[in-house]
């Protein structure tokens, strides 16, 4: 449905336009064959080929003209005194028209995609709304279309009127879009096919028959040499796939010999490590046991010997203390004993010392004897101040 609205649309572009997809893909330029036989004319002849050219030229030069009709009106106020208010007027409505119809469009394919996605609800009472509303819409576009028709006549008809506002606006080919342009391209390259084909007489296009067979036929054997040869190198490329298959199972085979033989000799040797280890862990347990009997012994002697050494110290402390006491006692019995021996030869002496003075003067034996008793008190004060330090 939307191919068929849009049959107009690819002639103009503008913001919203720009939307409207090209009928006429991008046609792709083949790569032209070598040309062994040229055409003799170089210049059409007869009246029926130069129509069907002049039909094309026009053709081409109208289309020129309709696909800058967009650029006009975005910038109508730089070129509404160089075209004329009445081009001018009839392009806008022109615009307008095909805006008109770009909403249609738009509107029409959002409501269908809704009714594509609510397919569910046919039964609906707005279901059955939409789709009148839809086939409504759909019942207005061609009359619209027709009234598109019509405004791009009259425009052209205006244009081709007025020569100078014609070349005017062929100027603003760089406002054309590129797939107005790529259009175009497509025109004048069937406007030199179709050139080319009118200036081949009948003669000369037998021998261009005859010439397109026989490379045809000749590019026909080359196929067949070509299949042939991809035959035979696709059968070489098979048996050779064949040989690499069968060498590399032959050598997968191998290696899976050599692993299964490799690993029976490590399953061996695991099973031989692990009774070795089971035997070492029954060993280890009871070492373990062992140790933990000898642990708990060695605490029991570490504590004894604890307490003993703790006793011993204990006990040469005192005997530190009682030797200590010792000295003490035997420094001062000694000091006694000394003490006691100075007062004793002291006394001696004072005793040689009377008798001695008794004998020598008998006058003042009164005297003396005051006077020794004196100094015997002094001494012994003297000696009881030695004791007591």
């Amino acid at each position: 449905m939307a191919l068929d609205i849009l049959a107009v649309a690819p002639l103009y572009q503008g913001p919203d336009i720009n939307k409207i997809r090209l009928m006429a893909e991008t046609t792709k330029k083949s790569t032209t064959p070598p040309k062994p036989l040229t055409p003799s004319r170089t210049k059409l002849t007869t009246i029926e080929t130069k129509r069907i050219m002049s039909v094309l030229d026009e053709t081409i030069h109208k289309v020129e003209l309709v696909t800058l009709l967009s650029n006009v009106a975005s910038s109508s106020q730089s070129l509404e005194g160089m075209l004329g208010e009445d081009i001018m007027k009839a392009v806008r409505e022109h615009v307008d028209l095909c805006q008109t119809l770009l909403d249609h469009v738009n509107y029409l394919q959002e409501e269908e995609q809704r009714l594509q996605e609510e397919e569910g609800f046919e039964d609906e009472p707005w279901f059955r709304d939409l789709v009148f509303s839809i086939e409504l819409q759909k019942s207005r576009l061609p009359p619209l279309r027709q009234q598109i028709r019509e405004s791009t006549k009259n425009v052209l008809r205006l244009l081709l009127r007025n020569p100078q506002a014609a070349s005017l606006l062929q100027v603003q080919s760089l406002g054309r879009s590129e797939e107005a342009q790529s259009f175009i391209d497509s025109l004048v390259e069937l406007r030199g096919f179709l050139f080319e084909k009118l200036l081949t007489s009948p003669m000369e296009a037998r021998d261009k028959t005859q010439f397109i067979q026989d490379i045809t036929r000749r590019n026909r054997r080359n196929q067949e040499i070509i299949d042939t040869l991809e035959n035979e190198l696709a059968a070489c490329m098979r048996n050779r796939d064949a040989e690499k298959k069968y060498k590399v199972e032959t050598e997968i085979e191998n290696w899976i010999q050599k692993y299964d033989l490799e690993m029976s000799e490590k399953q061996d040797e695991y099973e031989e490590l692990d009774i070795i280890h089971k035997e070492e862990k029954l060993q280890l347990e009871e070492l373990k046991q062992r140790h933990s009997v000898l642990v708990e012994e060695f605490s029991q002697i570490q504590a004894e010997r604890e307490i003993k050494a703790k006793e011993r110290l204990e006990a040469e402390q005192e005997m530190v203390r009682m030797v200590r006491a010792a000295t003490l006692i035997q420094a001062l019995w000694k000091g006694y004993l000394v003490r006691s021996m100075l007062r004793s030869k002291k006394k001696k002496r004072n005793k040689g010392k009377v008798k001695d003075k008794e004998k020598g003067k008998g006058k003042e034996k009164g005297k003396g004897k005051g006077k020794e008793k004196g100094k015997g008190k002094e001494k012994g004060k003297g000696k009881k101040g030695k004791g007591k330090k």
